[in-house]
């Protein structure tokens, strides 16, 4: 980023090539025969109480990472909550399944536990769109403001900030610290920036960057789905961009669209969030019908629907993380976990306080 006008201003298109050739190039986890997960599935559960480990694993992971966590004691949820099960939990090692920031808050709030994941080169765009060195500099330009950033971003980006926030608290978050006249630096998702600067009204300067996931739902080709299922809910992640949030019934986290699908009366529902959640959605729902939406004209998508990234997590790479975890343990140097865990530590006591996570016991 060239300039600190640009950061606010656009994204740049070098970023966006690498971003995307990233994405591209990702590999997903290796397809499994029945016989092959169901032998993977024992071992892993042997090695976990072994360990003394838990799984922490992310809605938008395969479907038989979800079912494993629940049956072995661990969690399956969106990141704020993920982050609090972390650092309550009394197992020694925290297994998170997702993508690297996830692995990271793990273990800035958790520095005396060892953190694997099934792999280390599980990107999200939004930390890769959101360099620290380039975010400090434009944080400096704007000493006047309070530095709020989403928890997808890196432990440095995080050091720099004032405040972490996930999208199950950014809007009230936000909104309290406008009470308080603060005006605000926001990085990096710009379509979440942009809905809570329009639902709060705070004074927000946006870093640009956005979700190769989220950022392919389509607002014209939403509408078009609408027509064919005149009767369905949509649901929607504030990280899509307007024209889709715009059609929304519901805009939420992952965990507000789950128990939204429960609440609405609607027997179908359009979901424009990464496919991953049907998983979860549907366990929820079983006599509901779930829509994905659509992403552009679905022939020259990043994602389609479902994050690259976290696709590549996989029961064979968690085994290998459990086994030999030389090349799975995140490590965060400690002069930057003690300014992150501040960011995050203000987070987690607000959330705890407003009751969008459970007190701490």
């Amino acid at each position: 980023m060239s300039t600190t006008r640009d950061a606010a201003t656009q994204i740049p298109a070098a970023l966006t090539a690498r971003i995307q050739a990233l994405a591209s190039h990702s590999a997903p986890a290796p397809k499994l025969s029945e016989a092959q997960e169901s032998d993977l599935i024992e071992r892993i559960k042997a090695e976990l109480v072994r360990q003394n480990a838990v799984m922490i694993v992310h809605f938008y992971v395969d479907a038989a990472l979800q079912k494993l966590a629940d049956e072995t004691g661990g969690r399956v949820s969106d990141s704020l909550d993920m982050a609090a099960f972390g650092a309550a939990h009394p197992a020694e090692t925290l297994v998170v399944c997702g993508v690297r920031f996830m692995g990271e808050t793990a273990k800035i709030l958790s520095p005396q536990k060892r953190v694997l994941m099934p792999t280390l080169n599980a990107e999200c765009s939004l930390d890769l769109g959101c360099p620290a060195d380039e975010f400090t500099a434009f944080c400096d330009a704007y000493p006047d403001r309070t530095v709020v950033v989403y928890a997808n971003t890196s432990a440095a980006v995080k050091a720099r900030a004032d405040w972490v926030v996930t999208s199950s608290n950014a809007l009230q978050i936000v909104g309290h610290l406008k009470e308080q006249g603060e005006k605000i630096i926001w990085a990096p998702d710009r379509h979440l920036g942009r809905y809570i600067q329009e639902q709060t009204g705070a004074d927000m300067l946006l870093w640009q960057a956005d979700c190769v996931v989220h950022n392919e739902f389509a607002g014209e080709a939403l509408i078009d789905l609408k027509r064919q299922h005149p009767d369905a809910a949509v649901l929607v992640h504030p990280e899509s961009p307007k024209a889709v949030v715009e059609l929304a019934d519901v805009v939420g986290s992952t965990s507000q669209l789950i128990r939204a699908a429960h609440d609405l009366p609607n027997e179908e529902l359009i979901v424009a969030t990464d496919n991953g959640i049907f998983y979860k959605m549907q366990q929820a729902v079983p006599h509901k019908t779930l829509i994905e939406a659509p992403t552009g004209d679905g022939s020259h998508c990043v994602s389609c629907a479902h994050c690259p990234w976290m696709a590549m997590n996989g029961l064979q790479a968690v085994y290998d993380a459990l086994v030999s975890p030389e090349g799975h343990e995140i490590l965060v140097h400690e002069s930057v976990r003690v300014k992150a865990v501040q960011s995050l530590d203000r987070m987690l006591a607000f959330s705890r306080a407003q009751g969008l996570v459970a007190a701490r016991q």
